[in-house]
């Protein structure tokens, strides 16, 4: 039972070591892939980049955008938000995608990371 108990606690113990140890190493991030993810679910790049906070708030622009276009459509009766919505919620996904490349490309130059450089830059 005793040795039971410390094979329990070692394990326990290099469990809860390795995510430091994980973290602690330096990976270079793939711009492409944190930018289609952030395009297809905003804020998932940005996640992917180690901004939580940041990803928490494109997420929900995401969803804020959209039902706040709803309840816009119900007040006014306007047809021009059929088509406004969905453009504004288009240019949010990108908006986000291109942060995430931007930021996951400009961790790897601080790194010294050489990846594919599309030099996509948000606003010139």
């Amino acid at each position: 039972m005793g040795k039971l108990v410390v094979l329990l606690v070692v394990v326990l113990g290099a469990m809860a070591i390795f995510p430091l140890i994980a973290a602690a190493q330096e990976r270079p991030r793939d711009p492409l892939i944190h930018g289609l993810a952030s395009f297809l679910i905003p804020g998932l790049g940005q996640y992917l980049n180690g901004e939580p906070d940041k990803a928490l708030v494109h997420f929900l622009v995401a969803v804020a955008i959209p039902t706040a276009g709803y309840y816009l459509a119900v007040i006014t009766v306007n047809p021009f938000l059929a088509y406004a919505v969905p453009l504004v919620q288009l240019g949010w996904h990108v908006y986000s995608a291109l942060d995430a490349y931007n930021v996951a490309q400009a961790y790897n130059e601080a790194h010294g990371f050489s990846f594919l450089n599309l030099d996509l830059k948000l606003g010139g």
